[in-house]
């Protein structure tokens, strides 16, 4: 177990989710014992966190997870996504026509995306930062106070702590944002995201569905094989607010077949493999990623609707960001807790951030629609995308991460 140092040269992580430990594992295996790293949350002392959730990892989310030593140990667990295709249809309909296919590979050999379960990723990245040497806080950050020198950080047992920087890691309800006095943009879609895992007779052969239906999108995720079926996958099913009480009255067996009519029956029988929990759905974005001596990472500077599967890779971008300004700042002798810094790596999210969500967005009001005419226009619009190879593999690049110039850690490189 790490010990911390009362040093200046430290920063300090408050939120011990995925992006949290990410940056703690990727600073502290690049700046060694010249920083003190600290991960704050109350959460550390779970021994375990039930989650049934998993995400979609990136391609370029992968290569970073293979740059911190991470991907090897979860790599048994992870699941290549193969093929995604997309349909639009009403959840009675028996017949729902595909009307966009996407080959599942970015280059030969190299799958587009990972499905991974977020209790196993978290695990392993837990125990990768205890390894290294980063300081894990069971305690949260009560509020903090900053001057030019370095910032002055309260834990919620009483204790100060000074670091030159703290992240701001706590969720899209960030308390440090708020006292930062960082405004947000957002607003509730009134729907909510139901997860469950769910086994099958059939094997998926790591095909991805993506059904648009009218309360919004229901999406089947190929998982590794296992289950009372021999095969599984996670949905996330977009339900409408209203509609949410009622489902989640429902026993056992009416939810699966509420599941059934939606799931389909190309995978042959179906079971529960979790509980189903539900997850209120809304867009947001920070007026600023970044105050004095504070930055916000992941879900604290954006949130958006997971029509695309980007919100984790969104993070993670943050992190791969954050960990190549800081460093390289630290390595010229500078004070990475400075606000020209800071700005460097608000410069290099902000522009993306911002574009992901206004896609997610319209996706969603786009899609979550039963109006005739607006959905022989979309469909109209996938049919002619499908048809057209060069933006598919557009598209594909796009989702993968590995578009433009990614951070030195999303393609693979050490700090």
């Amino acid at each position: 177990m790490a010990v911390w140092s009362d040093t200046r040269d430290a920063i300090v992580i408050a939120g011990g989710g995925i992006a949290g430990l990410s940056l703690a594992l990727a600073l502290k295996q690049a700046l060694g014992s010249g920083y003190s790293i600290m991960v704050a949350d109350p959460a550390l002392t779970k021994t375990s966190r039930p989650d049934n959730r998993a995400y979609a990892v990136a391609a370029a989310a992968r290569a970073m997870l293979g740059a911190l030593g991470i991907w090897d140990v979860i790599a048994a667990t992870a699941q290549p996504m193969t093929e995604m295709i997309v349909s639009d249809s009403r959840s009675g309909d028996v017949v729902r026509p595909v009307f966009l296919t996407f080959d599942g590979e970015v280059e030969p050999g190299q799958p587009f995306a990972y499905m991974v379960g977020s209790a196993a990723l978290t695990a392993a990245l837990t125990d990768a930062c205890d390894a290294a040497g980063v300081v894990l806080r069971a305690e949260g950050v009560a509020g903090f106070d900053s001057g030019d020198t370095g910032v002055t950080i309260r834990f919620a047992g009483g204790e100060d702590q000074v670091a030159r920087l703290l992240v701001a890691a706590d969720g899209a309800r960030s308390k440090l944002r708020e006292q930062a006095g960082i405004g947000w943009v957002g607003w509730d879609y009134g729907q909510s995201g139901l997860v469950a895992t769910i086994a099958h007779e059939r094997p998926h052969g790591g095909r991805a569905v993506e059904h648009f239906l009218p309360s919004g999108p229901f999406a089947i995720l190929p998982l590794t094989d296992g289950g009372r079926f021999g095969h599984r996958s996670s949905i996330v099913w977009t339900e409408r607010a209203e509609n949410l009480p009622a489902l989640l009255s429902l026993d056992e067996i009416d939810m699966l077949a509420e599941i059934e009519r939606r799931f389909g029956l190309e995978l042959g029988e179906i079971a529960l493999e979790s509980p189903v929990s539900a997850h209120p759905l809304g867009f947001g974005v920070a007026r600023r990623f970044v105050a004095e001596r504070l930055a916000l990472l992941g879900d604290a500077a954006h949130l958006i609707h997971p029509i695309a599967g980007q919100g984790l890779n969104l993070g993670l971008k943050d992190v791969a960001a954050l960990a190549e300004t800081i460093v390289d700042a630290a390595r010229l002798g500078l004070d990475p807790g400075t606000a020209d810094v800071l700005e460097g790596y608000e410069r290099a999210r902000r522009f993306d951030t911002v574009a992901m969500g206004a896609v997610t967005d319209g996706l969603n009001r786009l899609f979550s629609n039963d109006a005739t005419p607006l959905r022989l226009a979309r469909d109209l619009g996938l049919g002619l995308v499908d048809r057209l190879p060069a933006l598919k593999r557009f598209f594909i690049r796009e989702a993968a991460g590995v578009a433009g110039a990614p951070p030195r850690l999303m393609r693979g490189e050490a700090l």
